[in-house]
């Protein structure tokens, strides 16, 4: 096993393309790291500049300690598992697993043990003589992670494992991952753009935006202390909601509404002049019956309910400004209306219990737990503090 580090890694591609800018990035030994983000992110190019596929642009990167820019993939000591599998269809479980130490010319005997071994670690035991066309798209993921598993790395880079497969397997996949890793402990680092996959898979986890690494820090931390808007508005399904208000004096206005402030709110939120873009997540929103006083209530128009049998998603608009990133604007668009007008006004989703009964074109109260409430620099997109 060893640490991996990128120390002010950047790619720059032919085209001017900035994929990755100044990544520093330290993932300890024995650690799985989840590097997080969407689309263009420069997620799967720092893989790619780790594993040795893409050549870094400027900056260092370490494997265990040796620097391994100038170095072949082959001889970095590390197993990448890829999105596609990339299994050879003309060979058996059995001799895909042990490709990679035939051409180590690792001997016949030694290659038989370590298959036999990974199989059964992976429940392949009964499958080693199919060829892939013959298994389903999880028994072909777990042949992938055992032709990995053999060559006994450093570490394990994956990128994208469980794309392919339907939810219900990748469910099932990710949680055997994670097992799986924490019984053999090798550093790992496991590139998804599915922020649920690293939430409940990474011990730390790495977002990304537009090749800059934006906050690192274990699953629960980024979902309470988001360093940022991005990662504020990225983990959490559903997202954050995020809405334009202003302070006033032991107030918090949000369009025509008040919202009492909590006795410990950051110095940062009281002293900041102008708007601030407030961020509360749907589970910190509770619906308030008729006729129940509640100081800490908005009312709001229904557009959509949403149920998920366990929980309801309830939709609403406040007549406030909205404060949208990327994926919200096109939640927005989704949920219905997608002129400047409509999507100017703060789309707000409270996930609440499933005996709440209402309906779209109703108005409904909604408690905000404001010790919940998280403040945000409309300018910098920081989080105040």
């Amino acid at each position: 096993m060893a640490g991996l580090s990128f120390e002010g890694v950047s790619k720059v591609f032919p085209d001017g393309t900035h994929a990755v800018d100044h990544l520093d990035l330290e993932v300890g030994d024995g650690e799985l790291m989840i590097l997080v983000g969407p689309s263009g992110s420069g997620k799967s190019t720092a893989l790619r500049m780790l594993a040795g596929l893409e050549e870094a642009t400027e900056g260092t990167i370490r494997i265990g300690g040796r620097v391994v820019n100038d170095i072949a993939p082959k001889d970095r000591d590390i197993a990448m598992v890829f999105q596609s599998y990339a299994l050879y269809p003309h060979m058996d479980v059995a001799r895909n697993m042990g490709f990679a130490l035939r051409m180590q010319r690792v001997d016949k005997a030694s290659i038989g043990e370590r298959v036999g071994a990974a199989a059964r670690r992976l429940g392949l035991s009964d499958l080693v003589e199919r060829r892939p066309r013959a298994l389903s798209g999880g028994q072909r993921q777990r042949v992938a992670v055992g032709r990995a598993i053999v060559r006994e790395p450093q570490a394990f880079l994956m990128d994208e494992p469980l794309s392919n497969l339907d939810a219900k397997l990748r469910v099932e996949m990710r949680a055997y991952l994670a097992r799986l890793r924490q019984e053999l402990g090798t550093t790992t680092v496991y590139v998804t753009h599915d922020q649920i996959e690293a939430m409940t898979m990474g011990e730390r986890v790495a977002v990304m935006n537009d090749g800059h690494l934006e906050q690192v820090d274990h699953p629960q931390a980024l979902y309470d202390h988001p360093a940022n808007l991005f990662v504020a508005g990225f983990i959490g399904s559903p997202p954050m909601n995020f809405v334009r208000a202003r302070v006033d004096g032991p107030d918090l206005v949000i369009g025509r509404q008040r919202l009492p402030l909590p006795i410990d709110v950051p110095d940062g939120v009281r002293e900041h002049e102008g708007e601030i873009v407030v961020g509360v997540r749907p589970e910190a929103i509770a619906a308030v019956p008729d006729g129940v006083p509640e100081p800490h209530a908005l009312e709001a128009p229904v557009l959509l309910v949403e149920s998920l049998g366990s929980d309801l998603l309830v939709h609403t608009e406040l007549d406030a400004p909205a404060v949208l990133t990327r994926d919200q604007l096109e939640v927005a668009r989704e949920v219905g209306g997608d002129s400047e007008a409509d999507l100017a006004r703060a789309r707000f989703t409270a996930r609440l219990t499933p005996d709440v009964r209402v309906a779209p074109g109703e108005r409904i109260r909604l408690r905000v737990d404001v010790d919940r409430l998280h403040y945000f620099d409309p300018d910098s997109t920081l989080a105040l503090t």
